[in-house]
Protein backbone atom coordinates (compact mmCIF):
# COMPACT_ATOMS: atom_id res chain seq x y z
CA UNK A 1 0.00 0.00 0.00
CA UNK A 2 1.16 3.36 -0.94
CA UNK A 3 1.60 5.89 1.94
CA UNK A 4 2.64 9.81 1.76
CA UNK A 5 3.30 12.25 4.08
CA UNK A 6 2.23 14.99 1.90
CA UNK A 7 -1.62 16.01 2.05
CA UNK A 8 -3.97 14.69 -0.15
CA UNK A 9 -6.50 17.62 -1.68
CA UNK A 10 -9.50 16.60 -3.54
CA UNK A 11 -12.60 18.56 -2.57
CA UNK A 12 -15.97 18.25 -3.83
CA UNK A 13 -16.83 21.39 -6.25
CA UNK A 14 -19.09 22.34 -3.66
CA UNK A 15 -22.54 21.86 -1.36
CA UNK A 16 -24.77 20.17 -3.56
CA UNK A 17 -28.44 21.43 -3.11
CA UNK A 18 -30.28 18.29 -5.30
CA UNK A 19 -31.69 20.94 -7.65
CA UNK A 20 -28.48 23.35 -7.68
CA UNK A 21 -24.50 23.25 -6.65
CA UNK A 22 -23.40 26.16 -4.75
CA UNK A 23 -19.93 26.58 -5.15
CA UNK A 24 -17.41 26.90 -2.71
CA UNK A 25 -15.48 29.38 -4.72
CA UNK A 26 -18.95 31.07 -5.24
CA UNK A 27 -19.52 30.72 -1.54
CA UNK A 28 -16.34 32.59 -0.45
CA UNK A 29 -16.98 35.38 -2.58
CA UNK A 30 -20.08 35.72 -0.76
CA UNK A 31 -18.34 35.53 2.49
CA UNK A 32 -16.16 38.08 1.32
CA UNK A 33 -18.78 40.61 0.66
CA UNK A 34 -20.84 40.45 3.22
CA UNK A 35 -18.14 39.57 5.82
CA UNK A 36 -17.15 43.46 3.98
CA UNK A 37 -20.23 45.29 5.01
CA UNK A 38 -20.20 44.36 8.50
CA UNK A 39 -16.63 45.21 8.85
CA UNK A 40 -17.95 48.54 6.89
CA UNK A 41 -20.78 49.42 9.31
CA UNK A 42 -18.90 50.24 12.64
CA UNK A 43 -16.33 52.45 10.27
CA UNK A 44 -19.34 54.55 9.18
CA UNK A 45 -21.05 54.92 12.04
CA UNK A 46 -17.64 56.01 14.04
CA UNK A 47 -16.84 58.55 11.09
CA UNK A 48 -21.08 59.93 11.54
CA UNK A 49 -22.33 58.59 7.82
CA UNK A 50 -25.40 57.50 7.49
CA UNK A 51 -25.47 53.56 6.96
CA UNK A 52 -28.00 54.02 4.44
CA UNK A 53 -24.65 55.08 1.87
CA UNK A 54 -23.25 52.19 3.07
CA UNK A 55 -25.70 50.08 0.72
CA UNK A 56 -24.50 52.22 -2.61
CA UNK A 57 -20.79 51.87 -2.03
CA UNK A 58 -21.34 47.87 -1.18
CA UNK A 59 -23.23 47.59 -4.84
CA UNK A 60 -19.89 49.87 -6.37
CA UNK A 61 -17.91 47.87 -5.14
CA UNK A 62 -19.52 44.35 -5.86
CA UNK A 63 -19.48 45.01 -9.34
CA UNK A 64 -16.12 46.75 -9.35
CA UNK A 65 -15.01 43.68 -8.10
CA UNK A 66 -15.91 41.18 -10.32
CA UNK A 67 -15.84 43.67 -13.48
CA UNK A 68 -12.04 44.34 -12.94
CA UNK A 69 -10.92 41.20 -11.96
CA UNK A 70 -12.73 39.68 -15.21
CA UNK A 71 -10.90 42.15 -17.67
CA UNK A 72 -7.92 41.43 -15.35
CA UNK A 73 -7.69 38.30 -16.31
CA UNK A 74 -8.45 38.43 -20.25
CA UNK A 75 -5.80 41.59 -20.81
CA UNK A 76 -3.41 40.79 -18.69
CA UNK A 77 -2.83 37.14 -18.84
CA UNK A 78 -4.99 35.56 -21.85
CA UNK A 79 -5.30 38.88 -24.59
CA UNK A 80 -3.99 36.08 -26.80
CA UNK A 81 -6.88 33.77 -26.56
CA UNK A 82 -9.70 36.55 -25.64
CA UNK A 83 -8.58 38.48 -28.32
CA UNK A 84 -10.42 35.68 -30.45
CA UNK A 85 -13.27 34.93 -28.21
CA UNK A 86 -14.72 37.96 -27.52
CA UNK A 87 -18.01 36.83 -26.80
CA UNK A 88 -16.56 34.90 -23.65
CA UNK A 89 -15.12 37.92 -21.96
CA UNK A 90 -17.97 38.98 -20.08
CA UNK A 91 -19.96 35.53 -20.26
CA UNK A 92 -19.68 32.96 -18.58
CA UNK A 93 -19.41 30.51 -21.13
CA UNK A 94 -16.68 28.64 -23.89
CA UNK A 95 -17.06 27.50 -27.46
CA UNK A 96 -16.97 23.50 -26.93
CA UNK A 97 -17.74 21.55 -30.13
CA UNK A 98 -18.17 18.37 -27.54
CA UNK A 99 -21.30 19.82 -25.60
CA UNK A 100 -24.57 21.76 -25.51
CA UNK A 101 -25.36 25.01 -23.31
CA UNK A 102 -28.30 24.33 -21.38
CA UNK A 103 -29.49 21.11 -23.42
CA UNK A 104 -30.16 23.32 -26.57
CA UNK A 105 -27.64 25.41 -27.80
CA UNK A 106 -24.89 23.29 -29.45
CA UNK A 107 -20.58 24.26 -29.29
CA UNK A 108 -20.47 25.93 -26.40
CA UNK A 109 -20.40 25.20 -22.57
CA UNK A 110 -20.86 27.00 -19.21
CA UNK A 111 -18.00 27.52 -16.97
CA UNK A 112 -18.69 30.35 -14.64
CA UNK A 113 -15.55 32.81 -14.81
CA UNK A 114 -12.78 30.62 -14.09
CA UNK A 115 -10.17 33.52 -14.75
CA UNK A 116 -10.08 36.25 -12.03
CA UNK A 117 -7.21 39.25 -11.72
CA UNK A 118 -6.28 40.79 -8.49
CA UNK A 119 -4.52 43.33 -10.18
CA UNK A 120 -7.53 44.32 -12.56
CA UNK A 121 -9.95 44.10 -9.67
CA UNK A 122 -7.74 46.57 -7.52
CA UNK A 123 -7.59 49.33 -10.61
CA UNK A 124 -11.70 49.05 -10.77
CA UNK A 125 -12.37 49.13 -7.41
CA UNK A 126 -10.44 52.64 -7.29
CA UNK A 127 -12.03 53.80 -10.59
CA UNK A 128 -15.36 53.08 -8.94
CA UNK A 129 -14.39 55.34 -5.84
CA UNK A 130 -13.69 57.81 -7.95
CA UNK A 131 -17.33 57.62 -9.59
CA UNK A 132 -18.37 58.13 -5.85
CA UNK A 133 -17.23 61.00 -4.72
CA UNK A 134 -17.88 62.70 -8.01
CA UNK A 135 -21.38 62.14 -7.40
CA UNK A 136 -21.13 62.97 -3.95
CA UNK A 137 -22.43 59.44 -3.03
CA UNK A 138 -20.33 60.36 0.26
CA UNK A 139 -18.83 63.91 0.22
CA UNK A 140 -15.65 63.24 1.39
CA UNK A 141 -12.26 63.34 0.01
CA UNK A 142 -11.06 60.53 -2.39
CA UNK A 143 -8.33 59.50 -0.33
CA UNK A 144 -10.61 59.65 3.12
CA UNK A 145 -12.80 57.02 0.84
CA UNK A 146 -10.03 55.32 -0.19
CA UNK A 147 -8.33 54.74 3.13
CA UNK A 148 -11.37 52.79 5.00
CA UNK A 149 -12.41 50.97 1.69
CA UNK A 150 -9.51 48.91 1.35
CA UNK A 151 -10.00 47.77 5.33
CA UNK A 152 -12.65 44.96 4.06
CA UNK A 153 -10.86 44.37 0.93
CA UNK A 154 -8.03 43.08 2.56
CA UNK A 155 -10.16 40.38 4.45
CA UNK A 156 -11.72 40.05 0.92
CA UNK A 157 -8.51 39.26 -0.73
CA UNK A 158 -8.03 36.01 2.29
CA UNK A 159 -10.90 34.48 1.26
CA UNK A 160 -10.97 34.97 -2.55
CA UNK A 161 -7.44 32.88 -2.04
CA UNK A 162 -9.39 30.26 0.35
CA UNK A 163 -11.90 30.01 -3.08
CA UNK A 164 -9.14 29.28 -5.82
CA UNK A 165 -7.71 26.87 -2.95
CA UNK A 166 -10.62 24.94 -3.11
CA UNK A 167 -10.79 25.04 -7.03
CA UNK A 168 -7.36 23.51 -6.83
CA UNK A 169 -6.54 26.48 -8.85
CA UNK A 170 -3.40 29.15 -8.78
CA UNK A 171 -1.37 26.69 -7.18
CA UNK A 172 2.26 26.50 -6.21
CA UNK A 173 5.42 24.83 -8.28
CA UNK A 174 6.17 21.43 -7.06
CA UNK A 175 8.03 20.67 -3.97
CA UNK A 176 9.55 18.13 -1.18
CA UNK A 177 8.51 20.22 1.25
CA UNK A 178 6.15 18.64 4.16
CA UNK A 179 4.23 21.64 3.64
CA UNK A 180 3.49 20.19 -0.10
CA UNK A 181 0.01 19.42 -1.07
CA UNK A 182 -1.30 16.64 -3.89
CA UNK A 183 -3.50 18.78 -5.86
CA UNK A 184 -5.81 15.92 -7.42
CA UNK A 185 -7.89 18.32 -9.67
CA UNK A 186 -4.70 20.21 -10.74
CA UNK A 187 -2.30 17.36 -11.54
CA UNK A 188 -4.90 15.21 -13.72
CA UNK A 189 -7.48 16.91 -15.92
CA UNK A 190 -11.54 15.21 -16.03
CA UNK A 191 -10.53 13.48 -19.24
CA UNK A 192 -6.92 12.13 -17.90
CA UNK A 193 -8.86 10.98 -14.50
CA UNK A 194 -11.47 8.91 -16.96
CA UNK A 195 -8.59 7.35 -18.71
CA UNK A 196 -6.84 6.54 -15.69
CA UNK A 197 -9.96 5.08 -13.74
CA UNK A 198 -12.28 4.40 -16.44
CA UNK A 199 -15.08 6.41 -14.58
CA UNK A 200 -16.58 8.39 -17.22
CA UNK A 201 -18.07 10.96 -14.02
CA UNK A 202 -15.50 13.18 -13.45
CA UNK A 203 -16.07 13.75 -9.45
CA UNK A 204 -16.20 9.88 -8.73
CA UNK A 205 -12.98 9.28 -11.00
CA UNK A 206 -11.01 11.89 -8.49
CA UNK A 207 -12.46 10.18 -5.49
CA UNK A 208 -11.59 6.90 -6.84
CA UNK A 209 -8.12 8.20 -7.66
CA UNK A 210 -7.80 9.39 -3.91
CA UNK A 211 -9.49 6.60 -2.19
CA UNK A 212 -9.04 3.22 -4.36
CA UNK A 213 -6.43 0.91 -3.20
CA UNK A 214 -6.41 -0.35 -6.65
CA UNK A 215 -5.55 3.27 -8.14
CA UNK A 216 -2.69 3.93 -5.54
CA UNK A 217 0.03 4.01 -8.26
CA UNK A 218 -2.13 7.08 -9.80
CA UNK A 219 -2.14 8.78 -6.10
CA UNK A 220 1.81 8.06 -6.62
CA UNK A 221 2.28 10.06 -9.47
CA UNK A 222 0.85 13.31 -8.47
CA UNK A 223 3.70 15.47 -7.47
CA UNK A 224 2.86 17.94 -4.62
CA UNK A 225 3.03 21.18 -5.21
CA UNK A 226 3.31 24.31 -2.63
CA UNK A 227 -0.25 25.37 -1.34
CA UNK A 228 0.28 28.68 -2.57
CA UNK A 229 -3.24 30.47 -1.85
CA UNK A 230 -2.70 29.59 1.36
CA UNK A 231 0.48 30.99 1.84
CA UNK A 232 -0.92 34.32 0.39
CA UNK A 233 -4.55 33.96 2.32
CA UNK A 234 -2.27 33.50 5.55
CA UNK A 235 -0.40 36.88 4.52
CA UNK A 236 -3.50 38.55 3.89
CA UNK A 237 -4.76 37.94 7.53
CA UNK A 238 -1.44 40.28 8.82
CA UNK A 239 -2.49 42.77 6.33
CA UNK A 240 -5.67 42.85 7.24
CA UNK A 241 -5.08 42.88 11.12
CA UNK A 242 -2.55 46.21 10.66
CA UNK A 243 -4.83 47.66 8.57
CA UNK A 244 -7.87 47.22 11.27
CA UNK A 245 -5.45 48.38 14.14
CA UNK A 246 -4.38 51.06 12.21
CA UNK A 247 -7.57 52.56 11.83
CA UNK A 248 -8.74 51.73 15.13
CA UNK A 249 -6.00 52.26 17.35
CA UNK A 250 -4.23 55.07 15.81
CA UNK A 251 -4.43 58.19 14.35
CA UNK A 252 -3.65 56.63 10.72
CA UNK A 253 -7.05 57.04 9.87
CA UNK A 254 -6.52 61.17 9.98
CA UNK A 255 -3.23 61.03 7.89
CA UNK A 256 -5.12 60.91 4.39
CA UNK A 257 -3.57 58.65 2.52
CA UNK A 258 -1.63 56.61 4.88
CA UNK A 259 -4.02 53.30 5.09
CA UNK A 260 -4.58 53.19 1.37
CA UNK A 261 -0.27 52.96 0.86
CA UNK A 262 0.14 50.72 4.03
CA UNK A 263 -2.50 48.11 1.66
CA UNK A 264 -0.62 48.90 -0.95
CA UNK A 265 2.51 47.90 -0.14
CA UNK A 266 1.66 45.60 2.07
CA UNK A 267 -0.50 43.22 0.37
CA UNK A 268 1.07 43.58 -3.21
CA UNK A 269 4.84 42.43 -1.22
CA UNK A 270 2.97 39.39 0.26
CA UNK A 271 2.06 38.96 -3.52
CA UNK A 272 5.33 39.43 -5.12
CA UNK A 273 7.06 37.23 -2.86
CA UNK A 274 4.39 34.23 -2.88
CA UNK A 275 4.71 34.89 -6.82
CA UNK A 276 7.97 33.15 -5.91
CA UNK A 277 6.64 29.39 -5.39
CA UNK A 278 4.09 29.94 -7.33
CA UNK A 279 3.27 28.50 -11.02
CA UNK A 280 3.19 30.63 -13.71
CA UNK A 281 -0.09 32.22 -14.77
CA UNK A 282 0.92 33.23 -17.88
CA UNK A 283 0.76 36.50 -19.37
CA UNK A 284 3.31 38.93 -20.69
CA UNK A 285 6.43 37.54 -18.39
CA UNK A 286 7.91 35.52 -21.09
CA UNK A 287 8.68 38.72 -23.06
CA UNK A 288 9.82 40.96 -19.90
CA UNK A 289 11.52 37.93 -17.85
CA UNK A 290 12.97 38.26 -14.59
CA UNK A 291 9.64 38.23 -13.09
CA UNK A 292 6.27 36.64 -13.12
CA UNK A 293 3.63 38.80 -14.53
CA UNK A 294 1.92 38.64 -10.94
CA UNK A 295 5.04 40.64 -9.91
CA UNK A 296 5.35 42.65 -12.63
CA UNK A 297 1.69 44.16 -12.17
CA UNK A 298 2.23 44.77 -8.23
CA UNK A 299 5.84 46.44 -8.69
CA UNK A 300 3.38 49.61 -9.45
CA UNK A 301 0.67 49.48 -6.66
CA UNK A 302 4.10 48.88 -3.99
CA UNK A 303 5.66 52.04 -5.61
CA UNK A 304 2.43 53.98 -5.22
CA UNK A 305 1.81 52.73 -2.01
CA UNK A 306 5.23 54.33 -0.90
CA UNK A 307 4.12 57.35 -1.85
CA UNK A 308 0.98 57.64 -0.10
CA UNK A 309 2.65 55.99 3.44
CA UNK A 310 5.70 58.81 2.61
CA UNK A 311 3.64 61.57 1.65
CA UNK A 312 1.67 62.60 4.88
CA UNK A 313 5.27 62.67 6.30
CA UNK A 314 6.02 65.40 3.93
CA UNK A 315 2.53 67.20 4.47
CA UNK A 316 4.35 67.85 7.99
CA UNK A 317 7.18 69.73 6.99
Amino acid sequence: MHYTLNMVWNPSEGIDLGFFMVRYYSLMFVVAFGLGWYIMKPIFKRDNLPIEKLDNIFVYTVIATLLGARLGHVFFYDWDYFKDHKLEILLPIRENAQSTLFGFIEGWEFTGFAGLASHGAAIVIVIAMIIIKRKKIIDKPLLWILDRIVIPVASGAIFVRLGNFFNSEIVGTETNSPFGIKFIRDWYSPRQAFEKTGIQNSNDAYKAIQNNSEFSTVLADVVPKHPAQLYEAFGYVFVFAILLYMYWKTDARNKQGLLFGTFLVSLWTVRFFVEYVKESQGGFESALGLFSTGQWLSIPFIIIGLYFIIKPQIAKK
